[in-house]
């Protein structure tokens, strides 16, 4: 297996728009990182580039410590996976693993023993027979999977790979992914619109818009630390709840002033938000952060009441939809008896789980965990 490297790498097309805007970042021999996006953002460009399918403007890219910039993509030793599962009909599943080895010349006796260890691998024995039209979609995608283990590369690319799989299938080929990952080591790039998969896929996760890269971690750190107001609505199901308006100091109290004469008390020792005193910021609350007030909530937690809208009971949880000044905040709760919609509800929460934002630049404002009271 072998790293990859990219050094302010940018796609500028003859129209003059700007694809990506330069992309730093390593990928480590034997990783798996996810480059995650909304449609657009530059992510599979980014990714055809690495494989060569796409000329890169500016920067330089390097696979296993050499520089490809002018690399044919059959010279890489890079396998990519695409969203379409592009099976030859008239071969069979054996036939489809083994093409692209001979066209390389790789001799039969090789052949056989990759495409018999790759079947072993993606549980695929008693399908090597069949054509693509006999294969379910998920059988499909093990397919084009293994076409591109057989080749035994130094990088694996996967575009968008379960996005034409249904609910049940993406779950179930996203844990034989990862599965495959570990049982490997291999070096995986994957690009995915979808939050969920990046988080429960990538070691290491790459978040995207507009071609430029707004934060690169861990998708606890991602999640826990949003670089920025777009990662913190981007990463997260439900999204991040998020208040905006001034901030007001008082003998190291801190609110939020709403508008229409309403403060929303955050917690007490805002020292570090200082500078930011009477200044537009956003302050954002995940939804299990919030939780309805009962008797047994503490009284020194901070409390905002709003209108019950919507319930969404999901079986091992519940979302509640809260019209509080003019915001629509999402609820997570355990399972229960929900009240009726229409109702008043008291919602507390923790003030060390608030995260700010500069409201102009979108950027994290690090001051530290607020306390109650």
């Amino acid at each position: 297996m072998a790293g990859v490297v990219l050094e302010n790498v940018r796609k500028i097309y003859e129209s003059g728009y700007v694809a990506i805007k330069g992309a730093d970042f390593a990928v480590a021999d034997g990783e798996l990182l996810v480059l995650v996006g909304p449609s657009g953002c530059g992510k599979s460009t980014l990714l055809r580039m690495i494989a060569g399918l796409e000329t890169i403007s500016e920067g330089r890219l390097t696979i296993g410590g050499r520089v490809v910039n002018e690399v044919a993509p059959k010279d890489r030793d890079i396998a990519m996976v695409f969203q379409s599962y592009a099976l030859y009909p008239h071969m069979s599943v054996s036939q489809n693993l083994a093409f692209g080895l001979k066209l390389r010349g790789v001799p039969r006796g090789e052949i056989e023993r990759r495409v018999a260890e790759v079947a072993a691998v993606l549980g695929m024995e008693e399908l090597l027979a069949r054509r693509p039209a006999q294969l379910s979609g998920g059988q499909r995608q093990r397919v084009a999977l293994g076409r591109a283990l057989v080749r035994e590369p130094s990088v694996f690319l996967l575009d968008e790979p379960l996005s034409n799989l249904d609910a049940k299938l993406r779950l179930s080929m996203r844990a034989e992914i990862a599965r495959l990952h570990r049982r490997l080591g291999a070096t995986m790039i994957y690009v995915t619109h979808d939050q969920v998969e990046a988080m429960t896929l990538g070691e290491r996760i790459v978040v995207l818009c507009g071609g430029e890269i707004q934060q690169i971690d861990t998708p606890t750190a991602l999640y826990e630390h949003p670089s920025n107001l777009f990662v913190a609505g981007f990463l997260g199901s439900p999204a991040m709840n998020v208040f905006s308006g001034r901030l007001r100091i008082t003998d190291d109290i801190a609110r939020l002033d709403l508008g229409q004469s309403i403060l929303l008390l955050l917690g007490k020792g805002s020292g570090a938000l200082g500078p930011f005193r009477d200044r537009p910021v956003a302050v954002g609350l995940r939804p299990e952060a919030l939780r309805p007030a009962t008797s047994q909530t503490p009284e020194t937690l901070p409390r905002l009441q709003g209108r019950l809208e919507v319930v969404e009971p999901v079986g091992n949880e519940m979302f509640f939809y809260i019209s509080f000044a003019g915001t629509e905040l999402v609820v997570r709760t355990p399972p229960g008896a929900p009240p009726r919609c229409g109702e008043q509800m008291t919602l507390a929460f923790d003030p060390g789980r608030l995260h700010f934002f500069d409201a102009k630049t979108g950027r994290r404002i690090e001051a530290g965990a607020l306390d109650a009271f």
